[in-house]
């Protein structure tokens, strides 16, 4: 059966149907939920052959699942990478990754905005275990430079970045890594593969947390990381002791979701850039942090490393933290929720939703102000969610 992953001929919604489609091992058009944590050897030799296969899925549950494995083939066709592997988290992606290449003496260059998760990860968990960080602008390349050591065993990127939209130049992120051995991982998760391919970059490791575009309905939990075959198969063998393995039908669930990525991305883009120069006119904001805006201090990069500028975008209140309150308490569409990424709107206030988990002095470090507000476009239609937004701003 052709390899339709193998063909760049084919357009990106036809990759989301098709790639998978020589794993399939029955007759049903919808992949079937591989449910069984084992399976069942016909002799003692087929049973060593299959327990020692790298990613092999028809052994057992923490090796592999063949549901599983079709989810990793139609991300890992997407991002142009060998292969891939799926977590039960996001951040089990990221753990997995680190304590896959890190030991005690070795310095990883951060950036100092990351996902909160990875932020902490960096700050407080890393250090635990003699692993240092350094953690750079990243809006400024040359800082990735300055702070790399001859113990620099990493460089962690996320670009765009949650909240504060700032981006990252992979390119040249890349080259100065390779130039020095050092391994390059990039959280791909808010550009989404139909926008960004880092990649074609460069980067060696692309993450993301498939809980929100990969999966796109609001309903799993899930990770997954591209990389070439022999990087894969060395975090795969650190899962086998971590394991953060996901459930079949979470596998299924964004399996189902991932077959409509392009369309729900490229509705979500639109409303998003809709929005951003709305908001950008208004006299009740600040300013909007959007890279498809021409005043976003980056715009000519994304322009350069991205095909679409996703569908997240933060901007500031000029009433502080009580206006963010009273707007999204007037919003009748968009969901007061924290994750993102699927197919309804969800808006959140960092400067309360972040205070739980990240200090004050990392809230500041990010640039986190209390009129701050995260807006991620969902797939209504664009004129409704226009007209929801202009009539919660004047309700401040």
């Amino acid at each position: 059966m052709t390899k339709i992953g193998d063909n760049n001929s084919y357009g990106l919604t036809t990759k989301l149907l098709y790639s998978d489609i020589d794993l399939s091992d029955d007759w049903s058009v919808s992949p079937p939920i591989h449910q069984s944590v084992n399976a069942v050897a016909a002799d003692a030799e087929e049973f060593a052959d299959i327990s020692s296969v790298p990613l092999g899925d028809k052994f057992y549950a923490r090796h592999g699942n063949p549901t599983t494995s079709r989810l990793a083939k139609v991300i890992s066709s997407l991002e142009g990478g060998e292969s891939g592997i799926i977590f039960s988290s996001g951040m089990g992606a990221i753990t997995t990754t680190l304590l896959s290449f890190l030991k005690a003496g070795d310095h990883v260059v951060a950036q100092t905005n990351h996902y909160m998760g990875t932020t902490e990860m960096v700050t407080h968990v890393l250090p635990k275990y003699g692993i240092e960080t350094t953690k750079v602008d990243q809006r400024d390349a040359l800082a990735f430079e300055r702070a790399v050591k001859p113990n620099t065993r990493l460089i962690l990127t996320e670009t765009p970045v949650n909240p504060s939209m700032h981006i990252t130049d992979l390119n040249f992120v890349s080259e100065l890594a390779k130039s020095k051995g050092i391994i390059t991982f990039c959280d791909n998760t808010f550009a989404t593969p139909i926008n960004q391919k880092p990649l074609e970059f460069g980067v060696d490791i692309v993450m993301h947390s498939a809980t929100k575009y990969i999966g796109g309905h609001h309903d799993l939990l899930a990770g997954s990381i591209t990389a070439s075959q022999t990087i894969v198969e060395q975090i795969w063998d650190m899962n086998m002791n971590v394991g953060a393995i996901p459930s079949p039908f979470n596998s299924w669930l964004a399996l189902r979701g991932i077959r409509t990525l392009e369309l729900r991305v490229l509705q979500q883009n639109r409303n998003a850039q809709a929005i951003a120069e709305l908001l950008e006119e208004s006299s009740k904001v600040n300013q909007v942090y959007y890279p498809g805006l021409k005043s976003h201090p980056q715009h000519g990069l994304a322009q350069k490393q991205m095909s679409g500028f996703g569908g997240l975008l933060t901007f500031d209140l000029k009433g502080g933290y009580d206006a963010g309150v009273k707007f999204i308490e007037s919003l009748k569409l968009a969901r007061n929720a924290g994750s993102l990424g699927g197919v309804y709107s969800v808006i959140i206030q960092p400067a309360s939703m972040f205070a739980g988990r990240l200090t004050k002095e990392l809230l500041e470090e990010q640039g986190i102000t209390s009129g701050l507000i995260r807006f991620a476009a969902g797939i209504e239609n664009t004129t409704d969610i226009l007209n929801d937004i202009e009539q919660a701003l004047e309700q401040i």
